[in-house]
């Protein structure tokens, strides 16, 4: 038996689409961490769904402590902005599931109705199945994966339809909130400038337009290397500065340490 996982908020705009899918699973477990559009409306229409509200611990821990609440040791892991085929569906119910195996599936990323060739966004395989109690996904804020050592990975034949932005609005605000994340995660262990910014920048760009051939997708291929570029230099610059504050608050406690004394000694 699979338990599916899905990381939920604010996320009704493919969500009934997704569960409608998900109906021959007994057990599909949403995690929600804020939502305040009509996600919970929507779930609340299918009786396989469980809900489960709680914090966001960065994409990685989020994505573990969801598996653990699920009451099935095999995971089917789907992200908010992913519909499965009915030829996945199909051929998931049909898996022979075995010990020391993952699952991968590849994903056919689409943005306005433009399935996207390049950009590095095909081909695009994803392990999203897996035994909780073998492995779990890494624990990192941002580019989680299914972590594979000592495990055999076995692809798919059917896709999922990928969403992941349909509008302008969409690359703001993950560019925001990616960008934060990968600063949250690599700050005093990694360092940063306002050149390594622009010089990611650029690569990203150069990158994804050139050498992925952004370019022959046209307008959505620019658009996405733009966006990837952007996405690298303000998680750089990020970076630079949340290392600035974390200097600026060691220099302070050293200060504060040098006026005060050492506590430990003993002053008669």
């Amino acid at each position: 038996m699979i338990s599916v996982t899905l990381l939920t908020k604010n996320s009704d705009k493919h969500l009934q689409a997704i569960l409608k899918m998900l109906v021959c699973f007994d057990e599909v477990l949403i995690y929600d961490n804020g939502s305040i559009d009509h996600t919970f409306e929507i779930a609340s229409l299918f009786k396989n769904v469980r809900v489960i509200r709680g914090p966001f611990l960065g994409f990685g821990p989020t994505h573990n402590k969801a598996s653990s609440l699920a009451k099935h040791e095999w995971i089917f892991s789907i992200d908010s902005d992913e519909i499965p085929t009915p030829e996945l569906i199909a051929e998931i119910i049909n898996l022979k599931l075995k010990p020391k195996t993952v699952y991968a599936i590849s994903r056919c990323n689409e943005y306005r109705g433009v399935t996207i060739k390049g950009c590095g966004w095909s081909p695009d395989k994803v392990i999203r199945i897996y035994n909780k109690k073998e492995t779990s996904f890494s624990k990192v804020q941002v580019h989680e994966k299914v972590l594979t050592e000592n495990l055999k990975v076995v692809e798919l034949q059917y896709p999922l339809k990928h969403y992941s932005y349909t509008n302008i609005h969409d690359f703001l605000v993950k560019m925001d909130h990616y960008s934060t994340l990968f600063a949250e995660q690599n700050k005093g262990k990694k360092s940063s400038s306002l050149c390594k910014a622009l010089l990611h920048g650029f690569f990203a760009f150069f990158k994804s337009y050139i050498i992925k051939k952004g370019f022959l997708d046209r307008y959505p291929g620019y658009l996405i290397s733009i966006y990837n570029a952007h996405t690298a230099f303000y998680k750089y610059l990020k970076l630079y500065e949340a290392n600035l504050d974390r200097k600026n608050l060691w220099n302070e406690l050293k200060d504060d340490q040098e006026v005060c004394g050492d506590p430990t000694k003993r002053v008669d």
